[in-house]
Formats: structure tokens, C-alpha cells, sequence
């Protein structure tokens, strides 16, 4: 019998079975490519693909495949009792399983069941006056303050503002074209007048770099959505170069070109860390603290919700209505007897 099953082992027909099965992408390339495809962010990529893994190692190393509504209910379930995670982050778990079994598993979740949801609590956004910003800001120098202010100025997320390309900047309109931001959308919002010379002083140094990396044989960026195949020679159009690109030069491991990337987030993070701290700020201010700032200040200034909801780029307004807190000035506008 042993014998038979070695002869049939070593068929052909056997041969390219066994090779069929070793071509298959594994599990966790099913559901990249699935992202891919599907243009979602690359944070959303590695997030996605994390969850599906602490998934899969919750319940000892079981395929998907093999699992379903009772086992994704023990997970999350497990996630707010034990793990103690906020709401936000027990739904981007959930998400991340339902579009495994969804689009890489092709099975439909049917009823969850008794899940122990996570607690959603009210936060209010951390926000910092106009002095505090002042403060912070004047702990920067460079392209940091340069960032930095940009971020508060129009209202940039960290990642909007270090993809800036210098195409998106219209001087003569006073506009920045934010492409594929939160939710793959593209919006319009201001150019602060105050910002422009800075920023063409800056831009000037940008094409000096990019000038020297053309004539070394260099001068390529990455490129959006494939766009390098459709227009091979566009990755090394000025109009496509990063308005903060890295210092250092980075190789395609596949192609071996050399080209610039923009700059990593983790350096304003820190700088910015740094920046807060030596202002004297007792509050936790973040990079991310920077837009709300900017618009709580446009409300105080009296502008309409609907226009600062544009300018963030919200899809709901009920979003942006989270900022009217600072309206209420201290106790919802009430004077303490103590002050009369």
C-alpha cells in the first residue's frame, strides 16, 4: 500500500497538483491583495492584517476558514472584558474580520450574537489657545515650523501634509488640494497668506535637491494608483515632487532606482513632542492637536459650521459640531457666584 501511494506521488498529474497548491497565495496575501484592490490605505493594510492575525492566534492557531459568528463573538467578547479596549478599537477589529470573511473568504457574518460591546465614551478633543500654539510653534525651526504650521494654518492631518506635492500648492488662488485624505477623498482648503513666502523660500531649496538628484541620474518619487506605468517618465516631473522630502535617497529593492520618499512621520512626532514640553503645555498636545485647534479658532472667529466642515474635509457635520464646546466658555457660558 505504501508502495502504491509513492507511485502516485511521484506522477506527473500529482506533480502539478502539488505545484498548484504551492502557487496559491497564503492567507494573509489573499487579504493584502484584497486591500489593494480595493485602494485602501497601507495603515489600513498592516491594521487589518494584524487584527486577522491576533484573531487567528486567539483561537490556537485555527484557520478562518474553519471558524465563524462564535468564534468572531469569543474574540471581540474578549477584546472589551479582558483587553479593556475602547469602542473604536473593538469596531476596527470587527471590521478588519469582516472584511476577511467577506471578500477573501466569500462568506457573509451572519448574527453575531450576545457581543460585549466597549463602552463609547464622550471625549472632547484636546484644543490649545492661540498663545499655546504661538508657544509651540516658536519651539520649532525649518521645515518642522514650516510643517507644523501648515497643519494648524489649513487644517492638515499629519499624513496630508507630509504628502503635499508641489502641484497641490496654487499660490494664486491661496489653495491647497488635499488628494486621497481620510475616506480616499480629495478636498480643497486654504493657503494661509502668512505661509506663502516661507514656503516658496522652502520650495526653492526642494528644487535645488531635486535638480541635483536629476542630474546624478536620479530625481523619482513614488507615484499614486500605478500612475508610473500609465506615464513613465511623470515620477520625475517637478509638478510630482514632495514639498518635505527625506533627507536620504531610497533604493526599489525590485528595480534598483533610487528616488526620494517624503518625510517619515515619526520625525515631526517627535519634534513636535519636544516643541510642547520646552512651551511650558501642561495639556497633551499632539501633532493631531494642531487641527483641532484650527477649527475650534475658525468657530470662535464666527465662521459657519458647514464651511469649517468642508475645509476638514468631514462627511458628517455631526463631526465637526464636537468643536462647539469651546462656545460654551466655562461652565456652558455661566459666571461662577464666586466672580460677582
Amino acid at each position: 500500500m505504501s508502495g502504491a501511494s509513492s507511485n502516485i506521488a511521484t506522477t506527473p498529474k500529482a506533480h502539478e497538483l502539488l505545484a498548484h497548491f504551492q502557487r496559491q497565495p497564503k492567507l494573509m496575501d489573499k487579504l493584502r491583495q484584497q486591500l489593494q484592490a480595493r485602494h485602501y490605505s497601507k495603515s489600513t493594510e498592516h491594521t487589518y492584517c494584524l487584527w486577522v492575525k491576533r484573531y487567528i492566534y486567539f483561537h490556537n492557531v485555527k484557520h478562518p476558514a474553519e471558524m465563524a459568528e462564535p468564534e468572531i463573538n469569543a474574540f471581540l467578547t474578549h477584546l472589551a472584558v479582558k483587553e479593556k479596549v475602547s469602542a473604536s478599537t473593538q469596531n476596527q477589529a470587527l471590521s478588519a474580520l469582516l472584511f476577511l470573511y467577506r471578500h477573501v473568504l466569500c462568506r457573509e457574518v451572519g448574527d453575531l450574537g450576545e457581543v460585549i460591546r466597549a463602552r463609547k465614551p464622550k471625549r472632547l478633543p484636546i484644543v490649545m489657545t492661540r498663545e499655546e500654539v504661538k508657544a509651540v510653534l516658536t519651539q520649532l525651526s525649518g521645515e518642522k515650523w514650516l510643517m507644523a504650521s501648515l497643519m494648524y494654518g489649513a487644517g492638515l492631518r499629519l499624513i496630508e501634509c507630509l504628502r503635499l506635492r508641489v502641484q497641490d500648492i496654487d499660490f494664486a488662488r491661496n489653495e491647497i488640494m488635499v488628494r486621497d485624505g481620510k475616506g480616499a477623498k480629495d478636498r480643497i482648503t486654504m493657503l494661509p497668506e502668512s505661509l506663502k513666502d516661507p514656503l516658496r523660500q522652502h520650495l526653492k531649496k526642494v528644487k535645488t535637491i531635486y535638480e541635483r538628484d536629476l542630474k546624478d541620474g536620479w530625481g523619482q518619487v513614488p507615484m499614486p494608483n500605478a500612475l508610473d506605468r500609465k506615464y513613465p517618465n511623470a515620477s520625475r516631473e517637478w509638478r510630482w515632487q514632495w514639498i518635505f522630502p527625506q533627507g536620504n535617497r531610497w533604493k526599489n529593492p525590485k528595480t534598483r532606482v533610487e528616488g526620494r520618499h517624503h518625510v517619515d512621520e515619526s520625525i515631526l512626532l517627535k519634534k513636535f513632542k519636544q516643541a510642547v514640553q520646552k512651551a511650558g503645555l501642561t495639556k497633551r498636545a499632539t501633532c493631531h492637536t494642531l487641527r483641532h485647534s484650527f477649527a475650534t479658532h475658525l468657530l470662535e472667529a464666527g465662521y459657519d459650521i458647514r464651511t469649517v466642515q468642508e475645509l476638514l474635509g468631514h462627511k458628517d457635520v455631526r463631526t465637526t459640531m464636537i468643536y462647539t464646546h469651546v462656545l460654551n466658555r466655562g461652565g456652558r457660558g455661566v459666571k461662577s457666584p464666586i466672580d460677582l
